[in-house]
């Protein structure tokens, strides 16, 4: 997939190796094509719930 640089950003982040393992994990129950899709969609999941809180 090409990725337009117009309207994406990317970001490094350093996380410890458990939270790293939880997203593999979730990655792995959920069978999502890459670990970026696994992030994005729990960074999506903790944002809607932190606008709903």
């Amino acid at each position: 997939m090409a990725i337009n640089r117009e309207k994406t950003t990317q970001k490094l982040v350093s996380m410890p190796k458990e939270m790293a393992q939880a997203i593999a994990d979730y990655r792995f129950a959920n069978r999502l094509p890459s670990e970026a899709e696994a992030i994005r969609r729990l960074i999506a999941k903790g944002l809607e719930a932190s606008e709903k809180a």
